[in-house]
């Protein structure tokens, strides 16, 4: 019923502990609880009377290029950069109505206007098909199958991933994990993204510390120019891309199982690459040992990042994996975080050559850097990362 828990939380790995409930209009609500958390097993269920859910959008295609645009008109109705007292991500109180009913570790839930979903196809819905959008047409449409989550990363009103502690990270580690592993596993999916936005820069309309997961009802437009890629080169094209890397001027952390660089072709003023050293396709397929270190790196990435200026540095922290069903064992999950900024007051924005013929202008060059400087960056991160790969 909606509101109501389910009786039995689930233990997943590092004593992260997975707790299920419903919000009042049906949608799922996910609490993961900290290995050490303080919080009490019992949650409070939503109480609100809540409208019914928005129908599902539609998607169209764009003939000229084949991508599928989803028009979800009920984003419009998003709430944007709320006071602290009315934050919908926060636990509810009796003056603030929000999303979680409860105070929490971290929660995720079906967001409340998607872009995909709700609604998945039933048996027998050409939908299922994964060709079923390929090819071209004049004014062709589909419903946006598929699935949008939040992800709370704390019950605090403002932050990033990079303000969380040690524990809370491993446990949004674990969320993830369980997230793309039920979310591949709904009908209709191809793809499972989870990401962060983070400052205004980027569109960002609250300041709760959160990040978002999409399920795609189809291969998106850089998933499907990465598999022509890895089609084209080989299966081996992300451990050769690694390796190349560990020989190289432009690792910045490196550890025993997580290695972040520079790319050699980078697109944006800041932009570092996160691989795990093994093949993982996803985080549904790394192990606990990988997932203790990238809670600990990951922090360590975006703080630096957050330190090469004065004020909080805006970005999209992309979290790249493997489609389902199709090229498991060739693409390996991989983190692109990108950001605009290119100076202390400066962004880069996406003009006439980037927007327009999808043709990028790198600003800043890459240099190689005298030995040692690598093990210095391993350390701490002062500068921007593309000075980092020239110094």
């Amino acid at each position: 019923m909606p509101g109501m828990a389910d009786p039995a939380p689930l233990a997943l790995s590092s004593g992260i502990a997975k707790r299920a409930h419903r919000l009042a209009d049906g949608r799922e609500l996910i609490y993961f609880d900290d290995a050490d958390t303080t919080l009490p097993p019992d949650r409070a269920p939503d109480l609100r009377v809540l409208d019914d859910r928005p129908p599902t959008a539609s998607m169209r295609q764009d003939p000229l290029t084949g991508d599928w645009i989803s028009i979800a008109a009920a984003r419009q109705n998003r709430v944007v950069m709320p006071p602290a007292a009315l934050d919908p991500l926060a636990p509810q109180t009796a003056d603030n109505p929000s999303e979680i009913p409860a105070d929490y570790d971290v929660a995720v839930f079906e967001n409340r206007s998607p872009s995909f979903g709700p609604a998945l196809p039933a048996p027998g819905d050409p939908a299922l098909a994964a060709a079923h959008l390929d090819g071209i047409g004049l004014e062709r449409s589909a419903v946006s199958f598929g699935r949008c989550e939040v992800v709370c990363f704390s019950p605090e009103h403002e932050g990033a991933f990079g303000s969380i502690h040690r524990s809370r990270a491993r446990t949004v580690i674990e969320a993830w994990a369980d997230r793309t592993t039920a979310l591949s596993a709904l009908p209709g999916v191809r793809q499972v993204f989870p990401f962060e936005n983070r400052g205004a820069a980027i569109g960002v309309t609250l300041q709760h510390p959160h990040g978002q997961i999409y399920a795609y009802p189809y291969l998106t437009p850089r998933t499907q120019r990465l598999i022509a890629s890895v089609d084209s080169y080989g299966p081996s094209l992300f451990a050769d891309i690694l390796a190349s890397e560990l020989a190289g001027p432009r690792v910045v952390l490196a550890g025993e199982h997580w290695t972040a660089f520079v790319p050699f072709a980078a697109r944006w003023p800041i932009e570092v690459h996160l691989l795990p050293n093994e093949h993982a396709a996803d985080f549904a397929e790394t192990s606990a040992e990988q997932r203790d270190e990238l809670a600990v790196l990951y922090l360590r990435l975006l703080r630096g990042v957050d330190a090469l200026y004065d004020s909080p540095t805006p970005y999209i922290a992309a979290w790249h994996q493997a489609p389902v069903g199709t090229h498991r064992d060739s693409i390996r999950l991989n983190l692109q975080l990108t950001s605009p900024r290119r100076g202390n007051d400066k962004l880069k924005f996406l003009a006439g050559s980037e927007a327009a013929m999808g043709a990028w202008i790198g600003d800043i060059p890459q240099r190689p850097r005298p030995s040692g400087c690598a093990q210095r960056s391993r350390r701490q991160m002062r500068r921007t990362p593309h000075e980092l790969a020239r110094r």
